[in-house]
This record gives structure tokens, C-alpha cells and sequence, in this order.
């Protein structure tokens, strides 16, 4: 692992050393900020969240814990079962607040989802012991999303040079310290990342209950009949695209070598058709979820 950077969020000014320092570490962020936004405006495409975002989900029910604290949740609300759309809208306005949004944003996000996390408590009935407010699952779904994005870029428009990356992880502090996530506990370097990458993933364990969960969002059962059945095996099928091997295999989805070219080649396409396009059009969905949510905070409604 390569020497650890020093960014900017890391520094605390020094009183004692007058305003200039202050000004100084405020003139870095902002332009560390503009840096991480450029490169995003550049990588983001919206059509991810609809052809990936329940392979994502499947990522971060990996872990037991996680997965039964979906599973059993009683905060009918925020169910995807009971409500998809509402879910799919505040699911892709977090990522749009998270990665694009202003801190007001992020903070009224924040408490609105506590509000919702307070409830998903694990019982003594329970088979594993889990609480939302756990910062170690937390910030293994924010890593989850993270490697989303990373993977979606990866495909859609080739291999992140190594300081892309390092922006991109950045960036990725603000998917974590959404929720609640403390920002010394978000990844330092890409190398850091990746070994908690894998140790996170030999930590999945699916079990019958949850994979049947994410098996049916992965076929759209939760959307009425006719959609499910038009669009479902193809849903399963660009969705399965991202789903590394150990979590595949768990689930038990059908991939081969065929499966896979197809996969990236059609992934290519997408990329290339969709990087000519204006920012505007390329990041829907997500801008607009991103935009309801801001409405609705303006408004005083509930974001969740």
C-alpha cells in the first residue's frame, strides 16, 4: 500500500495562526470539491441505477446483517415490496445528494433517513443481531454503492487512472458520511479499499431467505404482472452483469463466459452512445430524483 494523502478535510485550522490559514485550507477544499465534481459530471450515467442498482442492493444484503435488517424491516414506508417507485426515488435521489448534492442537502437527507433507521432493530426472534445505526454495516453498503460506481465507470468508459480513482474514492466519503459514517472511517487509498473489498466480500452469506428477497428484485417481481414478465429475465440478466462471482454463486444465477462478452460488449456500446450527450441527459434519472428530493425539502414534505 502507497503512502497515505493528506486532503484537505483532514485539517483543522490553527487559531493561533490568524485567518490566512483558515482561507487557505477553505481555498483547497472548494477546489478539491470542483475536481471531484468535474470528474463525476464526466463518468456519471444515470441508465446505471436502472440496469444495476438491484445488483447493488444484492452487494449490501450480502451480509447477514444488512440483509435481515431489510428483510424483517417494519417501516412499511420505505419497503420496495410494498412501495418500488417511492423507494427507487429516494434510493437514486441519496445517490445524486451523496455525490452531487450541496452539504444542506446531505445533512436533510441524513436526518431524514434516521428518522426511518431508528426502527430496523434486530429481535430476540432474529436469527443474526442488527442495527441501522451499526457504522460497520453502514459503511459497508456505502462501500457497496462505491464499487457500484467504480464498476459501472470501469464498464461504461475503461479503467480509471490511479489519481480518477483517488478522486472518485474522495468523493465516495460523502455515500457514507450521508448515513453516518464518520469520515476517518472511510477508505484513505484505493489500495486501502480493495483489501477491505475482498475480506468484505468473503464475509457474504445468503442464506434461503434473503436470496429469495433479492432473487425476486432482480426478476422485478415487485412491479405489477405485465411489466415483470416483459422485462424481468432481461433485468435479471444486465443485473447479473455486475454482480462479482462469490455473490453470483450464492444466489444462484446462471453466468458463463458467453454471458459475460455479451455483458461487456453491450456495456461498451452504452458507454460510447452515451458520453456525446449533455450532462443533463446522461445523469437522468439520478438529477431528477436529486431534484425532487430538493423540492420536497423546500417544501417541508418528508425526503423519505
Amino acid at each position: 500500500m502507497g503512502a497515505e494523502p493528506l486532503h484537505t478535510h483532514d485539517l483543522v485550522p490553527d487559531p493561533t495562526m490568524g485567518d490566512d490559514v483558515g482561507d487557505l485550507i477553505r481555498a483547497q477544499r472548494s477546489a478539491e470539491r470542483a475536481e471531484e465534481i468535474a470528474l463525476l459530471r464526466r463518468k456519471i450515467d444515470g441508465i446505471v441505477v436502472l440496469i444495476a442498482g438491484p445488483a447493488n442492493v444484492a452487494l449490501q444484503l450480502g451480509w447477514p446483517e444488512v440483509g435481515y435488517g431489510v428483510v424483517e424491516s417494519k417501516v412499511d414506508s420505505g419497503k420496495v415490496t410494498k412501495h418500488p417507485f417511492k423507494r427507487f426515488r429516494t434510493t437514486v435521489g441519496y445517490l445524486g445528494v451523496a455525490l452531487l448534492g450541496s452539504h444542506t442537502q446531505r445533512m436533510a437527507y441524513r436526518k431524514a433517513i434516521n428518522e426511518q433507521h431508528r426502527q430496523v432493530r434486530s429481535t430476540p426472534d432474529s436469527p443474526v443481531k442488527y442495527n441501522a445505526f451499526n457504522r460497520e454495516l453502514q459503511l459497508w453498503v456505502a462501500s457497496c454503492i462505491y464499487y457500484g460506481t467504480v464498476d459501472a465507470f470501469t464498464k461504461m468508459h475503461g479503467p480509471l487512472t490511479r489519481d480518477e480513482e483517488a478522486i472518485v474514492l474522495r468523493a465516495g466519503a460523502r455515500i457514507g458520511t450521508t448515513l453516518q459514517v464518520p469520515q476517518d472511517m472511510w477508505h484513505r487509498t484505493p489500495e486501502e479499499f480493495w483489501a477491505y473489498w475482498e475480506e468484505g466480500l468473503a464475509r457474504v452469506d445468503i442464506d434461503e431467505r434473503v436470496g429469495s428477497y433479492l432473487r425476486s428484485l432482480l426478476r422485478m417481481e415487485i412491479v405489477p404482472k405485465p411489466l415483470y414478465r416483459a422485462f424481468g429475465p432481461l433485468h435479471q440478466w444486465l443485473n447479473t452483469g455486475f454482480i462479482p462471482e462469490p455473490v453470483r454463486g450464492q444466489l444462484g444465477l446462471p453466468w458463463d463466459e458467453r454471458d459475460q462478452r455479451r455483458h461487456d460488449r453491450l456495456m461498451r456500446v452504452i458507454g460510447a452512445l452515451s458520453r456525446p450527450l449533455p450532462h443533463f441527459v446522461r445523469a437522468f434519472p439520478i438529477n431528477a430524483m436529486r431534484l425532487n428530493l430538493e423540492i420536497r425539502r423546500r417544501l417541508g414534505r418528508p425526503m423519505v
